[in-house]
């Protein structure tokens, strides 16, 4: 498949902005000043939010809403339904 390094980048850069979302609940405990931390979580979550989606535009419409249903809590502990004939 010719596309198939794009659909690899796209889902390593989805990947990739876990972290940035995750330090955003670091950010708070550091000892560090305030006006540092407004600065930080301003740039940890413009970074997350860049590296979503472009990832999300390398992987496509299908496999974007695949991976976003993972990132959504409400789905974490439901059962998946099974297709009837």
């Amino acid at each position: 498949m010719n596309y198939n390094w794009k659909i690899k980048l796209g889902i390593v850069l989805i990947i990739a902005c876990i972290p940035f979302f995750g330090f955003l609940l670091v950010i708070p405990f550091l000892d560090i000043q305030s006006k540092t931390k407004v600065i930080l979580t301003t740039i940890s979550l413009v970074t997350g939010e860049v590296l979503f989606w472009s990832g999300g535009l390398l992987v496509g419409k299908e496999l974007l809403q695949k991976y976003k249903s993972y990132f959504n809590p409400k789905n974490w502990f439901t059962k998946k339904k099974t297709h009837e004939l």
